[in-house]
């Protein structure tokens, strides 16, 4: 055991900040002992997350969101009820959940009509509960929603409840989900949803988790989603308009897959088609598949220029396929699957661990699903990479830090030098102890959290070996790191059938 003057600064500081986190999820609220005597203060306008700390609400725990919305595209006007379903974790004179642009029409908790204010995202309810208490929140609200663009340098990407040529989509990061419904918006806290979405006759409106049919009356069709494993809020979507929907059947769970009908033949829904097979071949390296359903949307708006692992339905950027059957166009298909295991099911504990779910979906993409289609081995892509000079935007910022700016959070470090980082470890403790560790994060985080430090403590855990040099070089320098095992070889040139040479692009984004 190490003291604390010989443990590197990363595993204190990851494990610290984690365990603050966690506190300011579940007791942030608790009063300080010259408050004791059973006094409630207001709850914390966010769980306290180092890049972003506003983000989602202190105080209590969602279990579900009830969610019955209508929309008119000829209008963009969107009307919703959402019945919150939480427990309070600490004694509490108000709460805060994240909405934003909406107008309110009503507020009631447990029944009764509660007060609120409303400044910028935070959305206050006073109402007292006393900690342990199971309270529902039901706020009836409408308006038109308001996108949350994704920052670059040279322009912003439309993000967020986004207006299409026939309906909507919702697709975004780091945060989307109080742009349509009050919520607790915070990876650290995931709830079950149940969807009732209400559109004009004739479209359709796809959402997360299992069918659970449509009714139609007086021009509108109402479409009802269940999504009972637990979900991070920024993976909650609606897709609106019109769509031609394939529902098949794998292992007792539907794989719906919904692709605008006007796109051509063989344009993507050749590539999305292989979703079953892809999910398999990962399970047969992480572990069973996470979810209750599968599937995919692609909808023909050139505008989303991001593809998003969206829990059980993935969104597609037309910017990802060709026209014809080419197996670059799986890659995408691949990361976003990935994601499931590593993104949706084991969610990121705090902003700064965005490596974690990117990473793993790069690795499985680009390295693992590549070799099995005979266009490179892991080691050869490992490789490839690591020849980048040292001025790549692949190298910094670094991953395990990149900063909360958008284009450090989803640039081009986190995705591959967070992939290389895992296969610099699986170099270093092997084979057989490597692929223990992929298993038993996914096995041991399943429908939860995880952390950097973590991550670490388990790769230590299962390796027997001590790993802080590798984690350091590899996860939070701000230059290239040595390469695992000396003097890096020369690599050869990867061609991809229909592709050619192996291009350097952002996986998935």
């Amino acid at each position: 055991m190490m003291d604390s003057a010989a443990t590197p600064w990363w595993r204190l500081g990851r494990f610290a900040a984690c365990s603050v986190l966690v506190a300011a999820t579940t007791a942030v609220v608790t009063p300080a002992p010259a408050a004791a005597g059973g006094r409630f203060p207001p709850g914390a306008a966010g769980v306290g997350d180092p890049y972003f700390p506003t983000y989602g609400n202190g105080g209590y725990d969602v279990a579900h969101y009830d969610l019955d919305i209508r929309y008119a595209p000829s209008t963009d006007l969107l009307t919703g009820r959402a019945v919150i379903r939480a427990r309070a974790t600490a004694n509490l004179s108000s709460f805060n959940l994240d909405f934003v642009g909406l107008t309110i029409d009503g507020l009631f908790v447990d029944g009764r009509p509660a007060a609120y204010s409303r400044a910028g995202q935070e959305l206050t309810i006073q109402r007292t509960l006393r900690e342990g208490s199971v309270f529902t929140v039901d706020v009836r609200y409408h308006g038109v929603p308001e996108p949350f663009p994704i920052q670059f340098p040279v322009r912003a990407w439309p993000s967020g409840f986004l207006h299409t040529d026939d309906g909507a989509v919702v697709a975004g990061f780091p945060e989307v989900a109080a742009s349509w419904y009050p919520v607790n918006d915070h990876p650290i806290d995931k709830a079950s949803y149940s969807f009732a979405i209400t559109v004009p006759a004739g479209l359709e409106a796809i959402a997360n988790g299992v069918p659970r049919g449509q009714t139609s009356r007086a021009g509108w069709t109402t479409w009802r989603w269940e999504q009972r494993t637990p979900m991070i809020s920024y993976l909650a979507t609606a897709a609106i308009g019109e769509f031609d929907v394939r529902t098949t059947w794998r292992e007792g769970r539907p794989t719906v897959i919904a692709i605008d009908p006007d796109l051509p033949p063989g344009f993507a829904d050749d590539a999305v088609a292989r979703t079953d097979e892809i999910t398999d071949f990962f399970a047969g390296y992480f572990g069973p598949y996470p979810f209750e359903a599968n599937g995919a949307i692609v909808d023909d708006f050139p505008d989303l220029v991001f593809s998003l692992e969206l829990q059980t339905r993935p969104i597609y950027s037309l910017d990802q396929f060709d026209q014809g059957a080419t197996t670059r166009e799986t890659y995408v298909v691949a990361h976003e699957i990935a994601h499931q295991w590593f993104g949706d099911s084991v969610g990121l504990r705090q902003w700064d661990d965005i490596w974690l779910n990117e990473g793993f979906a790069t690795y499985a993409a680009d390295y693992l699903w590549r070799e099995h289609l005979g266009e490179g081995t892991a080691q050869e892509v490992f490789d490839f990479f690591y020849a980048e000079p040292p001025d790549s935007p692949i190298w910094t910022p670094p991953p395990g830090d990149p900063g909360p700016g958008d284009l450090d959070l989803f640039g081009p470090s986190v995705n591959y030098r967070g992939a290389m980082t895992l296969h610099a470890l699986r170099m270093t403790v092997g084979e057989d102890a490597f692929w223990r560790i992929v298993r038993a994060w996914y096995a041991e985080q399943r429908n939860g959290s995880g952390s950097t430090g973590d991550f670490a403590a388990l790769s230590e855990r299962i390796s027997g070996q001590q790993l802080e040099g590798l984690f350091e070089a590899w996860l939070f320098t701000g230059s290239k790191p040595p390469y695992p095992q000396g003097a890096a070889p020369v690599p050869s040139v990867l061609v991809s059938p229909g592709l050619g040479p192996l291009r350097r692009h952002t996986p998935g984004r």
